[in-house]
């Protein structure tokens, strides 16, 4: 028989796929047999001629699981597919035996089951199958993932629980995620005794990490939908710090911190120039992860071949620098198959942090 875990969360980036991601990790280590599925998928791509969720075919090009692909994402809320839900172009019951079908489908073929919710609670219930609904009609038991701190994570979890009782699902376990390091054990500590009395544990995942928090310079140039140009081997750097090359090139290259991606505007040449140069001395390397480069001035044909040559990883965008400087401060990152870094240091800390006998045992 297939033990089945239905991961939820209190809101978006709370660290939900994360979390997903050290479950699979943790669990093929017990059982022979890992499945995954997220019932209700609100952002699509194309994976192996499918559309299917981004998180779905995240774990299937990870953890190898090509060949469930088909069942993986049972329903993916594409563009449109609200409005012709609600015209009555789609049955009611037609995402709801979908999701059923593609549930026992992967139980058939696993011995363990992770289901992935889509944000916070309420997201599906538009189609009459937000997440509480989801876990009743595939009978899973909830960890419900939160981010961290006392009071917002009580006030959010209670909101959400609201939703499950409703439905008679049973939450077995507050999952707190991002904790504070220096706080963690106080704030575990505290949120306990909150949840003191209920059939509901509280335990404490990942502290919040930049390196886990923070994009990579292959995220950023998805983001644009713009290439990197530059050395590829540094795609996966990790960008600790954005700074907007506004002020004199002095005062910019003294501001740099740890990993910093700077945003010039293509007129202004001398920083170009300048960051381009500094890239070659290891010291500056450290503080200089790439550039920016917005504008829709065209780059002199001498500063264009300095930063050419440099390698220098950048991104070359016509938008205005005001636009780029939102888009980038707005980015929050998403893991992708390709963070290797990332995943290696999320499975490699999931073994320390996350309990997953405790885990198990509660299902």
């Amino acid at each position: 028989m297939c033990k089945k875990i239905f991961i939820a969360a209190t809101g978006q980036h709370c660290g939900k796929t994360t979390i997903s991601v050290s479950l699979m990790h943790l669990a093929r280590k017990k059982y022979g047999r890992v499945g995954f599925i997220k019932p209700i998928g609100p952002k699509c791509t194309e994976f192996n001629g499918i559309t299917m969720d981004k998180d779905a075919a995240l774990m299937a090009k990870i953890y190898g699981l090509e060949d469930d692909a088909a069942f993986m994402s049972p329903v993916v809320l594409g563009k449109g597919s609200t409005k012709r839900f609600l015209d009555g172009e789609i049955p009611s019951c037609y995402h709801e035996d979908a999701i059923a079908r593609s549930c026992a489908e992967l139980e058939k073929k696993n011995d363990f089951l992770i289901i992935e919710g889509a944000g916070h609670g309420g997201v599906g219930s538009v189609i009459g199958l937000n997440n509480a609904r989801v876990a009743k009609l595939l009978n899973a038991p909830v960890v419900m993932v939160t981010g961290g701190g006392i009071g917002n994570v009580i006030d959010s979890v209670q909101l959400n629980l609201a939703l499950y009782k409703q439905d008679g699902v049973d939450v077995r376990q507050i999952l707190v995620n991002k904790l504070l390091a220096e706080k963690r054990t106080c704030s575990l500590d505290y949120l306990q005794r909150a949840f003191s009395g209920r059939e509901l544990s509280v335990a404490g995942a990942f502290d919040y990490s930049p390196v886990l928090a923070n994009p990579t310079l292959q995220s950023i140039s998805r983001l644009f939908g713009l290439p990197l140009h530059g050395d590829a081997g540094e795609k996966g750097r990790i960008v600790h710090h954005v700074q907007l090359g506004a002020a004199s090139s002095q005062r910019v290259i003294d501001g740099l911190l740890e990993s910093t991606l700077l945003i010039t505007t293509s007129s202004r040449d001398e920083l170009i120039v300048t960051a381009s140069s500094l890239y070659q001395i290891p010291d500056f390397r450290q503080k200089l992860a790439g550039l920016v480069i917005p504008g829709y001035a065209p780059i002199s044909a001498i500063s264009q071949k300095i930063l050419d040559d440099s390698r220098i990883p950048y991104i070359r965008t016509e938008e205005r620098t005001a636009d780029a400087f939102t888009r980038l401060s707005d980015h929050v990152s998403k893991i992708s198959a390709q963070d290797e870094e990332k995943l290696s240091l999320i499975t490699s800390l999931a073994e320390s942090v996350i309990d997953f006998e405790a885990i198990d045992g509660l299902l």
